[in-house]
């Protein structure tokens, strides 16, 4: 089966000559959830509320 990365698939990782790698703790950091904008979880639950005390089933 040929592949666009066959010509390059085993070949190994690069690694940086000016970066030393980053730890596992500094790795994690990039990935951690951040809040992009203040205040809008908080909007939203506020109007989840509100609509869910218009419609409530009878």
């Amino acid at each position: 089966m040929n592949t666009p990365y066959d010509d390059i698939i085993h070949l190994p990782r690069p690694v940086s000559q000016k970066h030393p790698p980053l730890t596992m703790k500094q790795r994690a950091a990039q990935f951690s959830p951040f809040a992009a904008v203040s205040g809008h979880e908080e909007a939203i639950n506020k109007v989840a509320r509100e609509h869910e005390n218009k419609y409530i089933p009878k």
